[in-house]
């Protein structure tokens, strides 16, 4: 299984970060949570991260709830007759992590989103043990997280411990921080494994530029040249069919040795759809519940409700986000959303 999910995430990959459907009053809305993974799948996503922050963390505190959002996700893969690599997201400390990866491999996923979210120390040491203990169930995609939603700052020696481990077949770096992405970057180059790793960009403000950098290394008397091989992440929890032929379109340019600056334009208008989805304003604290938002407007879900009151829209952010939505349709699959959406609610 190692060999085959890494092969598939190496060969370039758009995964959107799987919301959760909630109605009006809080309970789970099973039709519109399977209308959403439909409309990925439709869209062309190459995976789905199901149980990571775009799901909500607070969903780990419901463990019968959890594992019917993972299910559901698997089985409604299989009735649209689609494999696509399913990855789960997991959290808290070494016996939880654990215990939710074992969850995960008998709902049938692929691999799992190590999310430094929920543990009693995060440091290095205990962030490794639990990478370690989690890869003995299901290969791993390590995860730089950002500060402002629960993420911690690692040093780069962290990160080339956490690619000594055979079970790691991709990191996901999020720090939405250059300095940062760029040590996970270089510690990647300077590895052993740097052909075995995927880079994927979580980095929601600088998606196309990560997608398009090359990151070149002289290491041993030789050079090495990393690309990202795509990308996990919330911004593509929306928008996902442009987001895949974005992936695709970088892909052919980098490939190309050249990259125009029409690409460069659209990550510019990326940035500022997710600036209005993102609640970057407010300091993301309107980050879960803005991509809900975008999801009710275009009538996929019934309400942007999250399970805690910490996770809601900020004021005007509703509104920003009708704005992003009248300016760049395309960006946001208005129109592939408005055609289908009955059809996948059915």
């Amino acid at each position: 299984m190692t060999t085959s999910v890494r092969e598939r995430l190496r060969a370039g990959v758009a995964i959107p970060a799987h919301p959760l459907a909630l109605t009006p009053d809080g309970g789970f809305d099973e039709t519109a949570q399977r209308a959403l993974t439909r409309y990925y799948l439709a869209a062309g996503a190459d995976g789905l991260a199901v149980g990571v922050h775009t799901t909500q963390f607070a969903l780990h505190d419901d463990e019968r709830l959890f594992a019917e959002v993972l299910g559901l996700a698997e089985r409604t893969a299989a009735e649209e007759g689609r494999d696509p690599l399913l990855i789960a997201g997991v959290i808290g400390d070494t016996d939880q992590a654990v215990h939710e990866a074992a969850g995960a491999a008998e709902a049938g996923y692929d691999a799992v989103l190590l999310c430094p979210y929920g543990m009693a120390d995060p440091g290095p040491r205990a962030l490794l043990e639990r990478a370690r203990a989690v890869g003995e169930i299901l290969p791993t995609i390590g995860f730089a997280l950002q500060e402002a939603v629960g993420g911690s700052p690692l040093p780069k020696s962290y990160w080339t411990r956490l690619f000594d481990l055979e079970s790691v077949v991709a990191v996901k770096a999020a720090p939405f921080d250059r300095y940062r992405t760029n040590d996970i970057a270089r510690a990647l180059a300077e590895h052993d494994r740097w052909d075995q790793v995927a880079l994927l960009t979580g980095n929601d403000d600088t998606i196309i530029a990560d997608l398009v950098t090359p990151h070149r290394v002289s290491f041993g008397g030789r050079e090495r040249v990393l690309h990202v091989r795509g990308g996990l992440l919330g911004q593509w929890a929306v928008g996902t069919r442009a987001a895949v032929e974005l992936r695709r379109r970088a892909a052919a340019e980098c490939r190309s040795g050249s990259v125009g600056t029409g690409l460069l334009s659209t990550g510019a208008d990326l940035v500022e759809v997710n600036a209005a989805v993102f609640d970057v304003s407010h300091g993301f604290a309107g980050c879960v519940a803005g991509v809900n938002e975008v999801l009710r407007q275009q009538g996929l879900i019934a309400s942007s409700t999250c399970l805690t009151d910490t996770e809601r829209l900020s004021a005007g952010q509703a509104d920003l986000i009708a704005g992003a939505r009248a300016r760049f349709p395309d960006l946001l699959d208005e129109a592939f959303v408005r055609e289908h959406r009955d059809d996948w609610l059915s």
